[in-house]
């Protein structure tokens, strides 16, 4: 007979509508080598609440959400989870208090499935100690149900082949399978696509009627607007205000996190007389099976905006631009002269350069320093 499959059961949670608090952390300073991030900032989350984090770069929402997670101790202040104190020395302690925390760099392996990943070093067995897979991945594909993606995510199926917006969904069925009371998600949308962010709401929505305390970190006020009921605002470590989403305007946010009124978010838009010469010319660009007719001009001084829905080819045609798959029919122009681009060192030599969507995974070279990432485009230029 198998063992209990360790974790939450299966099952209807309570729709609670109470905004009963269900976390406090008071008092919280924190330092890194004589720099203080943190001093003296508190926190109250409740249930059935988004609680929003924001705050410029810098102003100590990682380092506070990673002190909830366990994965930072503060130097001083203390933590409370439905009124009873707690100490975390390990983001396991705070996984088996019901704190779960997804980071914008997820903590997945590519080459175990689903289920594997959602119930890794935890798995159920039987017999000789021998992983109980049925268990494991009916307990899954039950998890996947609940957050409705059954039919677009399988427990069999390897991380590797899962897309962003996918990986993100097993992370959040992961912190389901903890028991999770309180959520934090670290700037979540960062790589999603618009259809991809409306269904992560749908999401988070049904967990906040669930009972659950999301406490969401972005950059992006619209979506603070659109999905939390309360903000924290941080700014240069410390808190500057909580306040009901109802009752703050966009502007007042800003002034919170910078510390003044801005009279402009955004720069002004380049008008007709900035945008100079073509510089990129692409016609007839074909890739089988990927792009079809690809027409597109871009003149010095102005940015172009490629977009579609998920699948229509945005990611294929910056691609294809970099030569990472490389047309197999066009004409390309770079300032008037006609090009080949077969390869990534063809386009740099051309005065390229690309931003992969996945940087982790197509853009860096994890083990290697910051610097020698850097240099890596540039490294043999002589040799070309």
């Amino acid at each position: 007979m198998a063992e209990p499959l360790p974790g939450r059961d299966i099952g209807a949670a309570p729709i609670l509508t109470e905004a009963a608090p269900i976390l406090r952390m008071e008092g919280i300073s924190k330092s890194f080598f004589g720099v203080k991030v943190l001093s003296d900032v508190d926190l109250v989350g409740r249930r059935g609440e988004v609680h929003a984090i924001l705050g410029e770069n810098g102003a100590g929402k990682s380092t506070l959400m990673k002190i909830l997670a366990g994965a930072y101790q503060p130097d001083s202040g203390t933590i409370t989870l439905d009124d009873r104190p707690v100490q975390f020395g390990h983001p396991r302690d705070a996984q088996l208090k019901g704190v779960s925390i997804i980071y914008q760099e997820f903590n997945l392996l590519p080459e175990r499935t689903v289920a594997q990943n959602i119930f890794l070093g935890r798995e159920p067995v039987h017999g000789a100690r021998r992983v109980d897979a049925a268990t494991m991945e009916a307990a899954t594909a039950a998890l996947l149900a609940e957050l409705n993606v059954e039919k677009v995510i399988s427990p069999h199926t390897l991380v590797s082949r899962l897309s962003v917006a996918q990986q993100q969904t097993v992370e959040i069925a992961k912190a389901l399978s903890y028991e999770a009371k309180i959520l934090v998600m670290d700037e979540p949308t960062a790589a999603l696509s618009p259809h991809e962010i409306a269904a992560l709401f749908e999401r988070v929505s049904a967990l906040r009627e669930r009972g659950l305390c999301v406490l969401y970190i972005s950059h992006r006020l619209k979506e603070i607007f659109e999905i939390a009921q309360r903000v924290t605002v941080l700014k240069d470590g410390q808190r500057v205000d909580c306040v009901d989403v109802g009752s703050v305007t966009t502007r007042e946010l800003v002034r919170m996190m910078v510390g003044r009124d801005l009279s402009a978010y955004y720069p002004p838009h380049a008008v007709a007389a900035d945008v100079g010469k073509v510089r990129l010319a692409i016609k007839g660009g074909e890739v089988p099976g990927r792009l079809h007719d690809i027409n597109l001009e871009v003149r010095a001084g102005e940015i172009v905006g490629i977009a579609g829905l998920a699948g229509a080819g945005r990611t294929e045609l910056a691609e294809s631009l970099f030569g990472a798959v490389p047309f197999a029919a066009a004409s390309i122009q770079i300032d008037g002269m006609q090009v080949r681009i077969r390869s990534p060192r063809e386009a740099i030599k051309h005065g390229m350069g690309f931003v992969s969507e996945d940087r982790k995974a197509d853009g860096l070279v994890l083990p290697l320093s910051v610097r020698n990432n850097a240099l890596l485009a540039v490294r043999n230029m002589g040799s070309w």
